[in-house]
């Protein structure tokens, strides 16, 4: 089986289809995956084969064409119609007519309902999984910044960070940034009394897939509230999860899901381990992959 990923280069899109591919080929362990740029695929150049039936444009044909991002969208139909065999599949909420495809997984959050084209997940697919590896009172703190829906609260954020110390003493905790912190906060950071009692790690400062080789270790995660993604990876990878207040720009969808989780206690605002819920088994993208796989 193969899989064509129509590509717009963007981090946080290929985690998705890659979750998606890696859920399926843990079911299928024959399953092939190809990455393609959307500058490798101009559409005129698309709708040339699509009347020459010219189907050569890929290392095999593919089985499944996934799309994230708005720019792959009109690909990936084109594409579903060069290859007709093929299933397409968009991971969220599509730009063109969901009929436009065979399937769109779509977040709750967008507030799509479930039918016999539309997957409805729990926050947006990732390649995480729990790999039952976490080392009791090993903490994560991860902090994000300011985006449309929140505005950095730099003693907000402190404050945070040293209740999550003080009520856990005994714990090892790493904190780390993202490229949406501010670039002073860590220089200010460490001038607290409390840092001593951080390992801190600066984004710039970590390897690619750092951040989900410490959620696999570490007991707890705690993550600031505009980093929806991170929290559904590591509830995704089995961490108990906190999350940290930030201050609110508008209130949307997906801040509801924030609050929606909280309400149903998979994540707190508790700062103590032991008052975080239990960890929840987290399997989203291997939901999807049994689901797609059996319409196959």
């Amino acid at each position: 089986m193969h899989i064509v990923y129509v590509s717009d280069g963007k981090a946080g899109h290929r985690s998705q289809a890659l979750g998606l591919f890696q859920a399926m080929q843990r079911q299928q362990p024959e399953t092939t995956f190809e990455e393609v740029l959307i500058t490798d695929l101009p559409i005129i150049f698309l709708i040339q084969a699509l009347f020459s039936s010219k189907t050569s444009l890929f290392k095999q044909a593919p089985d499944f064409i996934f799309g994230v991002g708005s720019h792959t969208h009109f690909r990936v139909w084109l594409l579903g119609k060069i290859f007709k065999k093929a299933k397409t599949i968009i991971l969220m909420k599509p730009s063109l007519p969901i009929g436009c495809f065979d399937y769109a997984v779509i977040p709750e959050h967008d507030g799509i309902h479930a039918d016999s084209h539309v997957i409805v997940t729990r926050g947006a697919l990732n390649p995480i999984r729990n790999e039952n590896r976490h080392q009791t009172a090993r903490i994560l703190i991860a902090l994000g910044g300011s985006s449309k829906r929140h505005q950095w609260n730099q003693d907000k954020v402190l404050s945070s960070v040293k209740k999550i110390v003080e009520n856990n003493p005994d714990a090892e905790i790493i904190l780390t940034t993202s490229r949406r912190t501010p670039a002073e906060f860590v220089d200010i950071l460490k001038q607290q009394s409390f840092a001593q009692h951080l390992h801190i790690f600066p984004v710039e400062q970590t390897p690619q897939g750092w951040i989900f080789e410490e959620m696999q270790k570490s007991e707890a995660v705690w993550v600031t509230e505009d980093s929806v993604s991170m929290i559904f990876e590591a509830l995704t990878a089995g961490c108990r999860v906190g999350v940290m207040a930030m201050d609110r720009l508008k209130d949307d969808r997906i801040t509801h899901s924030v609050d929606q989780m909280l309400e149903s206690k998979l994540i707190s605002q508790q700062t103590c381990v032991v008052q975080l819920p239990q960890p929840y088994a987290f399997k989203e993208a291997d939901r999807v992959a049994t689901y797609l796989l059996s319409k196959n």
